[in-house]
């Protein structure tokens, strides 16, 4: 069965109209530079996917308050700033087919725009004594942060292995996921066992997330006609690839590390290096990969009564599985 996004937003359909009037004001911002670019940002605002999990996260685990608001708040706020901050760092100047703030700007004021993000969300933490809140996020920080490093480490040598690629992902991209279902369900008042349900079944879907995402990369654009090999150019060894590698004859998979090291700017690369991955599996696996972090996701969720909010939790990991962009 497929599934969009405003179908999964259906059990939570007023408290995201309530969100948006409490995030816009969160952005207001008494200078002219920063207001410039905090209404560009929020002019092309893609589709609220962690606001929404913190609401259904509360709703399935009991009950919606300004906690809640807040934790949305304070999460959409860090993920937002993380974004431009990615952009700098991965020299990005396009974003959802958009361009991105450092390309408009600059990347001082990319890093200064983010900067203000985090304080405001600190802001908003600390003028309700959301401190547990904080928490959640303030550990999201360390590790996304900690995940940006050691990737970009990796990269300089190309060495990733794919218990590696598992811990950057894990830090990278699901903690902030995980983060958002544990907030959600600690703002609702749920007992521990239930948080920590709600926490993993955040970092597994994130996981799958991210996997999916990889795979992307190696699969044709209904654009282009062909993948975009954008991690490729970036030295960024992801799932596919990275199984290819380690399954290829020794001699190939040396060549083909070597063709990255020296060529990885050149569509040529990405290319030969899309076709050493289909040739060697690297797309199946990282599939059966992301289903099965899947089903942990759904399995996570066996804690919690039936409800419109669970099934919306539980549909969203199929809508991951099945999202073409």
């Amino acid at each position: 069965m497929s599934y969009n996004a405003t179908e999964i937003k259906q059990p939570i359909t007023d408290e995201m109209a309530a969100f948006e009037p409490y995030f816009k004001n969160a952005l207001k911002a008494p200078y002219r530079l920063l207001s410039l670019v905090t209404n560009y940002i929020l002019r092309r605002k893609g589709k609220q996917m962690r606001p929404m999990l913190v609401f259904l996260s509360a709703k399935a685990a009991g009950t919606i308050g300004d906690s809640t608001y807040a934790a949305a708040t304070l999460i959409e706020l860090l993920h937002t700033a993380t974004l431009v901050h990615d952009d700098v760092v991965d020299e990005t100047y396009q974003r959802r087919g958009q361009w991105s703030v450092n390309a408009i700007w600059n990347s001082k004021v990319s890093i200064l725009v983010g900067d203000f993000f985090l304080a405001r969300g600190l802001n908003i933490a600390l003028e309700g004594n959301h401190y547990d809140v904080l928490r959640i996020v303030s550990d999201a920080v360390s590790e996304i942060s900690e995940g940006e490093l050691i990737q970009i480490e990796h990269a300089r040598k190309l060495d990733i292995t794919e218990k590696s690629y598992f811990e950057v992902i894990r830090k990278k991209t699901a903690t902030l996921i995980a983060a958002c279902t544990k907030a959600g369900a600690f703002s609702s008042g749920a007992p521990t066992e239930v948080v920590e349900a709600l926490y993993n079944y955040g970092i597994n879907l994130g996981i799958a997330f991210q996997i999916r995402d990889d795979i992307f990369d190696y699969e044709k654009s209904s654009l282009l006609g062909k993948p975009s090999g954008n991690d490729i150019k970036e030295r960024k060894l992801t799932l596919p690839v990275i199984f290819a590698l380690a399954n290829a004859p020794a001699e190939e998979a040396k060549n083909m590390r070597s063709m990255i090291r020296r060529h990885y700017k050149k569509d040529k690369t990405a290319k030969a290096v899309t076709n050493f991955v289909v040739r060697h599996g690297g797309i199946d696996y990282s599939i059966a990969k992301m289903n099965e972090y899947s089903t942990l996701a759904k399995n996570a969720l066996d804690i919690l009564p039936d409800s419109d909010a669970k099934k919306s939790l539980i549909a969203l990991v199929d809508y991951n599985i099945q999202r073409k962009k």
